[in-house]
């Protein structure tokens, strides 16, 4: 059974993490995707791979996801990207780091970078959504939709059997976070893993993350026949080998 902690932060935020404690040794820091949570396959695989390579892991649930406190309409990449580094800073401390973001949890990893810069040895990316809001969501609206957001503040887009409540407040902190036009010269190993057949994230995002590390060591896989969440057991092996290559 998978054993979960509660970090307090202030009087009514509690956020809900998964860690594995290893002193001197370098941590795995997964973040999840745009409405998800840890309660999937991916987490608990990375969690699984760090104790197999004596290594440390954390991974967070931010606001208004999975059992962490919170109202997800009240979260942004703003409050999210603050709850990710002060679990790191509380968490990993001084230990070096190998970023894995899922989805948004790649621009929320991105967004690590202006924190913790010295201390990242690597960065795995899987579907990587930066940016995502603006160029996948509010661009591609209707007219109706747009004002709808507008006028009431929330938007409930439905996608497949899921509704995500997406907010102006939202929309508009993500243009607070661009990361795209940024340029980080750490000297890492950066792998952008992307399904050929992603419906929700177009692979170029990927090559655009790639893009931003001019000096990284820099490996885009694309996965045939895979989808956005890369989930099946055959792409969660070969996403554990992709890892094992940053680790080494």
């Amino acid at each position: 059974m998978t054993k979960y902690k509660y970090l307090r932060l202030g009087l009514k935020k509690r956020i809900r993490y998964l860690k594995h404690n290893r002193r001197n040794k370098d941590y795995i820091v997964f973040l999840h995707g745009f409405m998800s949570d840890l309660e999937g396959k991916k987490p608990k695989t990375f969690l699984n791979f760090a104790k197999k390579n004596d290594l440390g892991f954390l991974a967070l649930e931010y606001s208004g996801h999975g059992k962490s406190s919170g109202k997800f309409i009240n979260g942004n990449i703003s409050k999210w990207t603050k709850e990710t580094s002060l679990l790191i800073k509380k968490n990993v401390k001084t230990n070096r780091i190998i970023l894995i973001g899922s989805s948004m949890g790649a621009w929320i990893s991105l967004n690590q970078f202006k924190f913790f810069k010295k201390q990242i040895k690597g960065f795995l990316g899987i579907g990587s959504a930066p940016e995502f809001l603006e160029n996948l969501m509010w661009k591609k609206f209707s007219r109706k939709i747009k004002l709808e957001i507008i006028k009431k503040g929330v938007y409930d887009l439905k996608h497949g059997s899921y509704i995500y409540p997406i907010t102006h407040q939202l929309i508009k902190d993500g243009r607070k976070n661009r990361v795209l036009n940024k340029k980080i010269k750490s000297k890492i190993k950066v792998t952008m893993i992307h399904g050929k057949n992603d419906e929700a994230v177009p692979v170029s995002y990927s090559r655009k993350v790639l893009k931003i590390f001019k000096n990284a060591t820099r490996k885009l896989v694309i996965v045939k026949n895979g989808d956005h969440s890369l989930s099946s057991n055959k792409n969660l092996k070969l996403l554990k080998k992709e890892l094992s290559l940053i680790v080494s």
